[in-house]
Parts: C-alpha cells; structure tokens; sequence
C-alpha cells in the first residue's frame, strides 16, 4: 500500500487513518517494512524532513522504492527503471537463444515477441537519460539479431521489416498510445483528471514518439 501526501502533517493524519483501522480489525503494520520517500521539488529538495512514525517507530527515509515491479524515485528520473527492464531483457533473450538455438525461423520469432517485447511499465517512462533509452534499444536490436542468426552490421529496421515484427520504436509508441487509451476510457474520476491535463506527463511523451521529423 502506498500513501501520498503534499505534506508530512498530512501524511501523518493518513497513517493515524490505517493506524485506527488496524487496531478496530486486529491488524498491525510492520514498520521495518516501511519506509519513506520524499520527492524533489522543482528547485531544490527540503533542506530537513520531520520524522514520520507508524505504531511509534520512525520510518526509514529512502531515495528509491519499488512498487508493483516498477521503480520510483525521489527525483521522478526513469533510469533506474529502464536500467531494471534493460537487465530482465537480457536475462530473457540470452536463455532463449541458447535453449533454442535449433528452432525455426517462425519459433524464434514468435518467442522473441512472447518474452522481448514485454517492456513492464515502459509506458510511463517520460524523464530518463537518451543514454538509458538508447542501452534498452540496442540491446533490444541486438538480441533479436542473435536469436535469428544474423550479423551484427544489418539493419535493424529492415530485419524486423522482413520478419514483421515490431522495432524498438514502434513498441514504444504502441504502448504509450495503450495506456492512454484505456485512461480516456476509464471511469475512475481520478484517472479523468489525468486525461484532461493536456500538459500531463504521458500525453507530452506520446506526442514527442509520435512526432515527424523531417529527414537529414
């Protein structure tokens, strides 16, 4: 469970809320397995943070937690996230060439789509570093160049044209045109908010994959 507050008298007076709670129903939050997070503003971070307790123990401050398999960090930087599904792709893609080395061509396609192209949460990414992104591609190209046997040199757009199989990019663009997709027909009335904001996060992210560049 996850608590959000604008401030740290706020979320003081949600975790009294789950305090009272657990205590009606028999219930007891472990506060070694809590912690605290405090995002960065615009500017600067807060010079001092006041301790926040649960069940009389002070919470332990941190800089990053994960949260349904997806990292979050003070500073709202997607790095750390991508670099988690850049390691979790490798993991997969190097078992799948090696355990299926001797299947055919169509086999190997169609695993690579199962297991390669999953990119958990990737459709949140809207502040990371052109370093990570590019990491996650490459390895991405280069995984699929070594599970249907061809060299390093080839292009990557033309081999994922000839097997019909989505590249780096138009997976991106699929899944960020996905979530908000099923946001604009949600029904939760925060998530209507979040779809009106025509200056949100995720829509600005989605316009910039979208975009059309005008040839070099």
């Amino acid at each position: 469970m996850v608590l959000l507050g604008p401030t740290i008298g706020g979320l003081r007076k949600l975790l009294a809320i789950c305090e009272d709670y657990a205590n009606k129903h028999g219930l007891k939050y472990n506060s070694n397995k809590s912690e605290l997070l405090v995002f960065k503003g615009r500017n600067k971070p807060p010079n001092s943070v006041p301790p926040v307790y649960l069940n009389g123990s002070p919470l332990k401050r941190v800089t990053q937690f994960r949260y349904l398999g997806h990292i979050v960090n003070e500073d709202l930087k997607d790095d750390c996230d991508i670099e988690r599904e850049r390691r979790a792709l490798s993991v997969r893609g190097n078992m799948l060439a090696r355990r299926f080395a001797g299947c055919t061509l169509n086999v190997k396609v169609t695993l690579f789509k199962a297991f390669c192209q999953i990119f958990y949460t990737s459709s949140l990414w809207t502040s990371y570093s052109q370093k990570s992104y590019s990491a996650l591609r490459i390895l991405y190209n280069n995984l699929f160049r070594m599970m249907v046997g061809l060299p390093r040199h080839c292009s990557a757009s033309g081999m994922f044209a000839d097997a019909h199989t989505d590249d780096f990019f138009a997976l991106m663009r699929k899944k960020v045109a996905s979530l908000i997709r099923r946001v604009r027909g949600s029904s939760n009335s925060l998530l209507q908010v979040v779809e009106g904001r025509l200056d949100g996060a995720v829509l600005g992210r989605f316009n910039e994959l979208h975009a059309t560049r005008a040839p070099r």
